[in-house]
């Protein structure tokens, strides 16, 4: 049986119509929008609106992603949602998008990378089709991070935002594609990333609530040390595992949480900032969303070329990181 390319077909995204800018955020926190833009590169980021969850967000994602790829939600063989936002514990959220879309034919999962899943489950899709198991696979990474970040805390409220975006991925032409990932982990740095009261091990209660338990904690600095050194060492492995140089990468796709932590990677990695894509001064971090966001709105603006060499690198929670290198399949559009 021939080896089956995979890649993908089509990307989509989504994001809030709310905008809320560092002078909006000035008259909630004691914080000012040059120190923001200073530290991190963001000047606002959009908030999802009362009663609009994450699966709201996928799912338009997901629908410009299926019409950009020209494939059926009925053709879809199985749905995987990168979320830590999900609508509810159970089920999970990708049941959800599974039947509004009317992929009646997909199975369906969740999945926990943090800011790292959307390449975490872009993996778990390249394998399904190299292998001939399914045809295609529609990955979504989305995020509502508005609904668990403490506003009463300047250290990171200023920091995320809500978004969502989508890739379908599927058999592509002998030599395009996907052609490497680097998937990684180190669990003893849970603590410094993480909302403590959210699970089995420290149930919400009154208590807890009290304490503000249930919103994002995160040690900033511990954080920023550690993705300084992962973002661009995990894309020189994907790189190593592809066979490439790194003079051979067109464009770098990182993960959108700190201008200065994109910068350290693209140095590291020899890249012209002209040729990383960067949005997160208008959205902020959208943790899972981030990276398909980024690739989809570069795809639509038609930035790509087919044959593109594409690095995609985020870290999370977890603490995770993973990066990925493909050769762009997708011709460009008229």
């Amino acid at each position: 049986m021939p080896k089956i390319s995979a890649g993908i077909l089509g990307t989509g995204y989504c994001v809030p119509e709310r905008v809320l800018t560092n002078f909006d955020l000035e008259k909630m926190v004691q914080t000012n929008d040059a120190w923001i833009v200073e530290r991190t590169g963001i000047h606002e980021r959009r908030i999802a609106a009362e009663g609009e969850p994450v699966s709201v967000l996928a799912q338009h994602a997901a629908e410009m992603a299926l019409a950009d790829a020209d494939v059926d939600a009925a053709d879809l063989d199985l749905i995987i949602m990168a979320t830590l936002t999900s609508d509810r514990i159970i089920p999970a959220t990708a049941c959800v998008l599974q039947d509004r879309l009317g992929a009646k034919h997909a199975a369906a999962f969740d999945l926990s990378a943090a800011c790292s899943g959307f390449v975490y489950a872009s993996s778990i899709a390249t394998q399904f089709i190299e292998r001939g198991v399914y045809r295609h696979v529609l990955v979504i990474g989305g995020e509502t991070l508005s609904k668990v970040v403490d506003w009463q805390d300047r250290n990171t409220c200023i920091l995320f935002g809500d978004g969502a975006g989508a890739a379908v991925f599927g058999a592509v032409e002998e030599g395009y594609g996907i052609r490497s990932f680097d998937l990684g982990s180190d669990g003893a740095g849970g603590d410094v990333l993480d909302i403590p009261s959210s699970g089995s091990l420290c149930p919400v209660t009154p208590e807890t609530i009290e304490k503000r338990l249930n919103y994002v904690h995160m040690d900033g600095k511990a954080v920023f040390r550690f993705a300084t050194k992962v973002m661009g060492r995990t894309v020189e492995t994907s790189l190593e595992r592809a066979g490439m140089q790194r003079e051979e990468l067109d464009y770098l796709v990182p993960h959108q949480a700190n201008i200065r932590i994109i910068q350290a990677a693209a140095k590291r990695l020899h890249m012209p900032m002209d040729k990383v894509i960067i949005n997160i001064h208008r959205y902020g971090n959208m943790s899972a969303a981030s990276i398909p966001v980024a690739l989809a709105e570069a795809a639509h603006a038609q930035q790509f070329k087919k044959g593109d060499n594409i690095a995609l690198a985020g870290f999370g929670a977890g603490l995770t990181w993973a990066s990925c290198i493909m050769k762009w399949a997708k011709e460009e559009k008229d």
